[in-house]
């Protein structure tokens, strides 16, 4: 199986690079190959001819992406787009990766979303996110799109942060009125590659680990399975200024891939595997 990465360089891509080390990668970055550049992008596919084109690249940076709305709508709109029109012109199956930000993020927290509940993105992120999806659906019928939330990994992330944190703090303030699925990189490679080896059906899947707690939860979790001796304090979203707003429910259901006989393991098993490993 030959299968082209983007964004081969990031956090994701570099799970995902593991997860399919036996088969035939080809491992692109902007300086590979600009997604945002049709011509390019028709002709990179067209020369490589992939069976499958696995996009990790995208603009991620949540506040910065308020004002630099037109560079996170290239990146995460016109290029799966573009991505999109090469895979069907060369009949290869595109397998692309969203973000819980596409939904209003404000039911109550006793509920979660699932795929096809309505869509209302709050931040410039979300918004140029989910006209990814839409293209990459008016444009192919190959494809796969996994929502995902709070992913952590290789490279800098939250739970390195909280523990680099702890090492100068005695004490730290969390969010707790945010509520999600914090996700382990190496688990939503594993969650692509049994997608493709089972072939579900084409569309879009909620892709997180099992469980569902607040970023506050999930740095207690995260001191207690490290020993880490550190007061964390609960506080409120608008203690904490952002210039983005943040969905107080990421809650997504994953019935749908369960139902598709994938495994997903709990996002406290994710995080003990994480950590042995750090």
């Amino acid at each position: 199986m030959k299968i082209l990465i983007t964004g081969a360089n990031g956090m994701l891509a570099k799970a995902v690079r593991n997860e399919f080390k036996n088969d035939e990668l080809i491992l692109t970055d902007v300086e590979d190959l600009d997604i945002t550049d049709l011509e390019a992008v028709k002709s990179y596919v067209g020369s490589t001819k992939p069976d499958y084109i696995i996009n990790c690249a995208a603009y991620t940076a949540v506040d910065k992406a308020e004002s630099e709305e037109e560079l996170a709508y290239k990146i995460n709109a016109i290029g799966p787009k573009n991505l999109a029109i090469a895979a069907k012109e060369y009949d290869c199956i595109l397998v692309h990766v969203s973000t819980d930000y596409v939904f209003g993020g404000d039911r109550d927290v006793s509920l979660d979303y699932s795929e096809d509940d309505e869509k209302n993105p709050q931040a410039v992120y979300g918004t140029t996110k989910l006209e990814g999806e839409k293209f990459i659906a008016e444009n192919c019928e190959k494809y796969y799109i996994f929502r995902t939330a709070w992913l952590y990994g290789e490279g800098k992330n939250f739970v390195r942060t909280m523990i680099s944190l702890s090492e100068t703090h005695s004490e730290l303030k969390v969010v707790n009125d945010q509520h999600g699925s914090p996700t382990y990189a190496v688990d939503l490679a594993s969650i692509i590659h049994q997608a493709i080896d089972k072939e579900i059906p084409f569309g879009i899947y909620n892709s997180t680990n099992l469980g569902y707690t607040t970023w506050y939860d999930f740095t207690k979790k995260i001191f207690e399975i490290k020993g880490i001796n550190c007061n964390v304090l609960p506080v409120t979203s608008e203690e904490f200024a952002s210039v983005a707003k943040r969905p107080k429910n990421s809650q997504m259901s994953k019935q749908k891939l369960i139902d598709c006989g994938i495994v997903i393991p709990e996002y406290e098993d994710a995080l003990r595997r994480y950590l042995e490993n750090e």
